[in-house]
This record gives structure tokens, sequence and C-alpha cells, in this order.
């Protein structure tokens, strides 16, 4: 689905930046052109009629979908749907999500940007070139965020309800396995080691009055049942000195007085949490450290949907950081997500990758070239022609005089020559490409509208 919007705040930037008095009166002018236009399609369109959402995420029609939405803590447990197009808790949004802004803070692809009027593209700079034919590829290309995996990250909170006295780690502190992260004073542990000292001197008075009551019978004093009572007695006693110690033990704490224990590392990782404070009182439910294991990451590549019968688990991948002056690593696609964003049109694929030096870091962004094993056409334009978003790299696409559409593109290995820059997927030999004002129309379509996007011009 594509949005349109209406380029007001662009001509408003473009009057207060001009020191020319006939030209902001003609780009005033302009400005009483621009035309408001319908913000989306039909409600209908690709709308489940018996559950009222979009079919492709209708959890009711498709219930695998339904642990994608939990895992990513969207969901709604009361109605069974994901809570961002839950229709009966925001019927407002007609069963699809809002689309003001792509969940990576970048334009959705197919955002539209009208302007009335036929100045108004000249009095804003606007100009345009066609693609031209690329030299082709024989590999997909696709955007990459590098993230923790979820599966060595520990959450560590306290055992028993207290108040910390001590801290021994913060933020950023390689921890091992084993490690006292913090000690806590608790009541509860302080009442559990007072009853293990009586427990002990219960066991020990049990033993004693069982070896006097055997003692007694051989003797011919003691009948038989006393004696039985006493070994009783000491079975009993023995086995609530052992609950009492291994509750102990699962707090972290000693036998002995005074009630602390201390909270330690379960794993081996980086503290990325640290949420307490000496003398502060927490309870079991409260995480108080968080432990991540980085010596593997995650890449999550966003694959094309048009690309996804030709990918699959197993494939291999070359990944390239921006932030490590294009250093490669190697791996491959562990899990393709079973789920389209309807907004990027894109699905997740991700990649494990061993991080011994700790050169890969969360967040980071990139690219994943994934072998496609046949040749591939690919188009060409000016660099100046490529605006970016975060970890997404934009183009626009003149459809109409006035009428602009984003796209999100994907840049061919090794980007191109000379002042051209080829791209791999989003923009097709022979359509109109901004190459001037393009920022400006950029600007349009993010959430804060001027100045909310990255001003940085890729110059790859």
């Amino acid at each position: 689905m594509c949005r349109l919007l209406v380029l007001v705040p662009l001509v408003i930037l473009l009057v207060s930046a001009s020191g020319c008095g006939r030209r902001e009166a003609d780009l005033a002018t302009a400005a009483t052109q621009v035309a408001a236009a319908p913000t989306s399609e039909p409600r209908e369109a690709g709308i489940c009629k018996e559950h009222g959402v979009l079919e492709a995420l209708c959890t009711k029609c498709n219930p695998k979908l339904a642990p994608v939405f939990q895992a990513r803590g969207d969901w709604c447990a009361e109605h069974g749907f994901p809570e961002s197009i839950c229709p009966i808790c925001h019927p407002e949004r007609g069963g699809k999500p809002a689309v003001d802004v792509a969940g990576d803070d970048a334009p959705a692809d197919g955002t539209k940007v009208v302007l009335k009027g036929k100045d108004t593209a000249r009095l804003a700079g606007i100009e345009t070139t066609k693609a031209v034919p690329g030299q082709g590829r024989a590999e997909i290309v696709a955007p990459v965020t590098i993230t923790y995996d979820t599966a060595r990250i520990a959450q560590v909170g306290a055992r028993a309800p207290g108040v910390v006295k001590s801290i021994a780690a913060d933020i950023g502190t390689w921890v091992a396995a084993g490690t006292p992260l913090a000690v806590i004073e608790s009541a509860v542990v302080g009442g559990d080691q007072a009853r293990l000292t009586a427990a002990r001197s219960r066991v020990q008075a049990a033993e004693a009055n069982y070896h006097r009551e055997a003692e007694l019978e051989k003797k011919g004093i003691s009948a038989r049942k006393e004696v039985l009572a006493a070994q009783q007695e000491v079975h009993q006693a023995t086995a609530e000195l052992e609950v009492l110690q291994a509750a102990l033990r699962g707090v972290g704490a000693q036998g002995g007085s005074g009630g602390r224990y201390s909270v330690k590392a379960p794993v081996s990782g980086v503290v990325t949490q640290c949420t307490v404070s000496v003398e502060r009182y927490v309870d079991s439910q409260m995480p108080l450290f968080e432990i991540v294991d980085t010596s593997f990451m995650l890449a999550e590549v966003a694959l094309p949907e048009a690309e996804l019968g030709t990918v699959k688990a197993g494939t291999q991948v070359v990944i390239s950081l921006d932030g490590l002056g294009g250093r490669e690593f190697r791996g491959a696609i562990a899990h393709i997500a079973p789920l389209v964003d309807p907004q990027t049109r894109t699905a997740k694929a991700r990649v494990r990758l061993a991080n011994p030096q700790g050169l890969l870091k969360a967040n980071m962004y990139g690219q994943a070239r994934i072998s496609a094993g046949s040749y591939r056409s690919s188009s060409a334009v000016p660099r100046g022609a490529i605006q970016r978003a975060k970890a997404v790299k934009l183009a626009f696409i003149r459809l109409a005089p006035g009428e602009y559409e984003a796209r999100r593109v994907q840049l061919a290995s090794g980007h191109g020559r000379g002042d051209l820059v080829e791209i791999a997927s989003g923009v097709e030999v022979g359509e109109d490409v901004v190459v001037a004002g393009s920022f400006l129309l950029k600007t349009e379509t993010l959430k804060d509208s001027i100045g909310a996007g990255c001003c940085e011009v890729d110059t790859k």
C-alpha cells in the first residue's frame, strides 16, 4: 500500500531559505497551489471479510502467524489478533497497521508525494533523469542490521526480596559465569538460615535419641516401637534440613546468619543493563541485570518479497558493515520469518555470526550479498539520486508531472562506476529518477517532516 503526502512544509522550507524577495513571493504563490490527495487505498483491499483485518496478517485464518507476533510483543491476548491491527482495540485502523512511517523510521516503499501546479517542481528545484541499464549482477543485495542472539541473553533478578547492600558489576563489565554481581540482605533468607540452624540441632537430637533407644532395645529395656519412632524422627528432621539447604543454595546463600546472599551471573558475557542501586529494595519480579553473550551475534537481513523464492535456510551470505570499513563476515541463513512486513515488503532472515573479537555491535548497519545463481538485470542512476534514512536507501521516481514515489532501493555489489551507482532492485531501466531536490522530497515523507531524517547523501 502506498501513501500520498502533501508538500506544504517543503515549500515553506524553501521560502525561509531563499534570500530573494521575488523568489519568496513566487514560492508563496506556489504553496497555495498544493492540493491534498487521498491518504490510502480503499479499506476493503486485501481485508479478511470474516475477521476485518489484512488477510496477510490474519491470525485467525493463519494461526501459525500468532507465535511470530507474540515473540515481537505485538499481541492482543484478549482478542487473538496482533495488537497493532486488533479491530476491537483499534477500530480506527481498519485492521491495518499504522503506516505513517515504517518500523525503521524510513518512508514505506511506494509512499507518494503529489504537487499541484506546473511551477511547483521547478521552484522546488526538482530535476529528473532516466535510469540507464547497469552492468548486471548474479546476486541479491539486501540491508542488514546486527542484533543480539536472543538465546544468549540472560535477565538476572533477585531470588528473594531484600535490600541491595553492594554492587560488583556495572554496564559494560565483562563477567564470567558464577561471578557475584550484587549482595542482597533478605529477611526471608535470614528466616531460612535461622530455621536451618534449628533443623541441624533437631537432627542431632533425633540421632542421639535414636542411638539411645537402639541401645536400650538391645538391653531389653526399650520396645521395638520406640526405636522405630526415634528412627522416623531422624528421617523427618533430616528431610527438613535438606529442604532448607536446597532453598538457601537456590538463592545463592550459605548457612549461618545475616540473611545475605549473592546474585551471580548465570552466563559469561557483557552486562548491558543494571537497574539497581545500593540500599534499594528489590523483589523477585524485578530484573536487576541483563547479561549478553556477544561471542555470537545475529544479522537480520531484510529479504525483498520478490526474492523469497530464491533464498532458503542454509544459503550462504556475505555481510559487510558500514561501521567497520566494509569488513566482510560470512555465514548461512538459519531462519526466514514466515511474515512479510506490509510496509517494507521484506521478510527477515537471520544469519548467525561468530564474534570472537567483539567487533560486531548491536544495531550496526550494513548489507548482505546472497548468490542468486543466475544473471539478474540492474539499473544505474546518478549518485545524487540516492538518499539515506538510517539503514534504508531511497530513490524518488517521477510517475507523472507533479507526482513522485519513494522507492526503497538496494545498491548492487561494487555500487557502480564513475558518477553512476548501480541499483540491484527498486528502480527499473527507463524510469524518471529525481537527481536534484530528492532530499526535500524525502523530508516530506518522514514522521516529523522537515529535518526529521538523516541528511547525509550516500556517496558510496
